[in-house]
């Protein structure tokens, strides 16, 4: 919608009211939840560089994977990435910690707790 340099009205009033049911949803979520965990990718982290990447024999866009984010942006809840671990291949795996609105020290708190846990805490980048 934002690429078009015409939005029409009633897209416009479709896509404010998805984005309030979404924020209802993690309202309710966040009253029963201090926190939500999910995956920063489906899957391991891939050059910057690419606009698209082939999965499961399949080309998508680069952006299409970015779906586990999208719903921070949508409904500004804070949300925080870390690498947790590494791949088979050697690629970081990243993890996203979510909290409700205006919880920044719950998800901090627990980003210092999981790094604590994490296999590659102590990985350091390359020097070149």
């Amino acid at each position: 919608m934002l690429a078009s340099s015409e939005t029409p009205m009633d897209a416009f009033i479709d896509a404010t009211q998805s984005a309030e049911r979404m924020c209802d949803g993690f309202a309710d979520y966040f009253s029963r939840f201090d926190a939500l965990l999910t995956p920063t990718l489906p899957l391991p982290a891939h050059r910057h560089d690419l606009s698209e990447l082939m999965i499961d024999g399949q080309t998508v866009s680069a952006l299409q994977v970015m779906g586990a984010t999208t719903p921070l942006n949508v409904t500004g809840l804070p949300g925080l990435s870390i690498r947790f671990c590494t791949s088979l291949e050697g690629l970081p795996i990243g993890v996203q910690l979510v909290a409700a609105w205006h919880a920044e020290s719950t998800i901090l708190h627990l980003a210092t707790a999981l790094e604590a846990r994490s296999p590659v805490r102590n990985l350091q980048p390359a020097i070149a």
